[in-house]
């Protein structure tokens, strides 16, 4: 028989790099150690760059980095006497050599933080950066892994969408560091990941066993998106939020179906964020002549950001893979009608409260857009479903009741 565990878990979990403002792993990290805490377990984050903003009652504990990615001051040159310390060495030197070292950095640095500490802890949760450091901590303490998505289906989207073969070389060096993160994973006994459809293809791109794997899905933040009815729709008002120069985002496929559409009737493209100056999506709109069809919102706050969705008669997510899809999710909450493309985990975030296409495919997503312009009584039908969805099956105090599960199987079978 097992020791009796503690009702409140003392958990570390660990951010390599997890922007809040956007991407899913911010996001995650964010919302996720919100929710724990809200059930009276004991949070502490252990995060590089940049700075996250949790709640106050969480302790932040960020680790030193060169921070060579910040957009204030990319690609900066550091000091001599920084370059004295072994791994902002190696930081630097797989910078200039154009790889990603920050995953196995912070899991060096993160490990050497810890070393001492372990005993403050119940459990450590390692976001994704799946580094040799965290296969180091299993000697010490239960670990648990989130993988949000096989890394590798980034890497086969960018290689194919790179120009010529330096660029691919480029792109291969840059995605370097997936070797160490398989190792790891198969070194791992519980993984969280947040879509059936990802535990698939984690599974089959990192050749792993399928028992040691833990669905649980992300929520919405409902506190945060929510419909606001007094702001009326605007005809022909079209809004997407992906990234807009990250091929996997699939916005270059988005861009010809909105040209086909306002061949036929007035319509507007709301792009949440700005593109790379001079990058293939804004000579995609010059190739197109569609400057005048498409707003880019540069950074905007979030109450902006809600009213955006309000405004909008239609939300598009036209990825070509999502391990989970927080933009459909967040839509839906907002009952902004969504059309989405089947891409990896999508279809399970949906389902029958939203209209799907093949991904990477313009005139699907042309007919799919068009259909719910000119039908707006089913719009509204379907941004309805799409609320009431989230709010039955994608709340973060749910995901983190699953993730509190597999926390006490994990610190179960180290006994």
């Amino acid at each position: 028989m097992t020791e009796k565990q503690p009702r409140h878990l003392r958990i570390g979990l660990l951010s390599y790099r997890s922007n809040p403002f956007c991407g899913g792993q911010g996001v995650y990290v964010q919302n996720l150690s919100r929710a724990l805490t809200q059930l009276g377990h004991h949070v502490e984050i252990i995060s590089g760059p940049p700075v996250l903003h949790v709640n106050n009652r969480i302790p932040l504990i960020r680790l030193p980095s060169l921070d060579l990615y910040n957009p204030e001051d990319p690609f900066r040159t550091p000091s001599f006497k920084e370059l004295m310390d072994p791994l902002n060495f190696l930081e630097w030197a797989g910078v200039v050599t154009m790889g990603f070292p920050e995953p196995f950095v912070f899991g060096i640095r993160a490990f050497q933080h810890l070393r001492k500490r372990f005993h403050q802890y119940d459990v450590i949760h390692d976001n994704q950066s799946l580094s040799y450091g965290v296969w180091l901590m299993q000697r010490h303490i239960p670990v648990v892994a989130t993988i949000h998505h096989p890394i590798t289906v980034d890497r086969s989207i960018d290689v194919r969408a790179a120009e010529n073969f330096w660029k691919k070389l480029k792109m291969m060096r840059w995605y370097s560091f997936i070797g160490m993160q398989k190792r790891v994973s198969r070194s791992l006994h519980h993984i969280i990941t947040v879509s059936q459809s990802a535990m698939r293809d984690i599974q089959k791109e990192f050749h792993m066993n399928a028992d040691c794997f833990h669905v649980a899905p992300n929520g919405i933040d409902t506190d945060r998106f929510f419909p606001m009815p007094q702001i009326h729709r605007e005809p022909g008002r079209i809004i997407v939020t992906n990234s807009a120069d990250t091929p996997l985002k699939g916005l270059s496929y988005l861009l010809p179906a909105v040209k086909d559409i306002s061949r036929k009737q007035d319509v507007r493209l709301i792009v949440i964020g700005s593109p790379k100056k001079n990058g293939v999506v804004e000579t995609l709109i010059r190739d197109l002549d569609m400057a005048n069809r498409v707003t880019f919102t540069d950074r905007i706050d979030h109450s902006a950001f809600v009213q955006e969705y309000a405004r909008a008669s239609v939300a598009v997510v036209p990825s070509l893979y999502e391990g989970f899809g927080l933009p459909a999710g967040e839509a839906m909450a907002c009952a902004t009608p969504v059309v989405s493309t089947t891409g990896g985990a999508l279809p399970e975030v949906v389902g029958n409260a939203g209209v799907l296409v093949p991904p990477g495919d313009s005139g699907a997503l042309s007919q799919a857009i068009s259909n719910l312009l000119n039908n707006p009584a089913q719009a509204a039908e379907l941004g309805q479903a799409g609320y009431r969805r989230v709010h039955r099956l994608f709340t973060w105090k749910a995901a983190a009741q699953k993730t509190v599960d597999v926390y006490r199987s994990a610190i179960d079978a180290y006994r």
